[in-house]
């Protein structure tokens, strides 16, 4: 049974720096994207950053791009993600995702994941 455990979320200050984590286990397969999506209140859950299972290729949000740092360990089964410069609009519930065997190497819809953890919340203060 496939498991997503997300960490590292928290109350920070406009301009702080936050790192979540997301620790896999259950796997018996490779080949899979990893992503973190995210959900603010009242809104749908939109896609943060995504990185290929080679590492090779990452994509990110363009709300988050150049601050947000994407990053994965396949010898350890995590991804992780630096956020810099965090703004108020970036308040949500954070996820990590899992896709399996896609031709793509990130999928960045929601509806292309085969796994979510739980969520983390992280909350940026004005």
């Amino acid at each position: 049974q496939v498991q997503l455990v997300e960490s590292g979320g928290g109350l920070v200050q406009a301009g702080g720096s936050l790192r979540l984590s997301c620790a896999a286990s259950g796997l018996t397969f490779s080949n899979y994207c990893m992503d973190w999506f995210r959900q603010a209140p009242g809104k749908e859950r939109e896609f943060v950053a995504g990185v290929s299972w080679s590492a090779g290729t990452t994509v990110y949000s363009d709300s988050v791009k150049g601050r947000f740092t994407i990053s994965r360990d396949n010898a350890k089964n995590t991804v992780s993600l630096q956020m810099n410069n965090l703004k108020p609009e970036d308040t949500a519930v954070y996820y990590c995702g899992l896709g399996v065997g896609h031709t793509v190497p990130v999928i960045t819809a929601p509806e292309g994941m085969d796994y979510w953890g739980k969520g983390t919340l992280v909350t940026v203060s004005s």
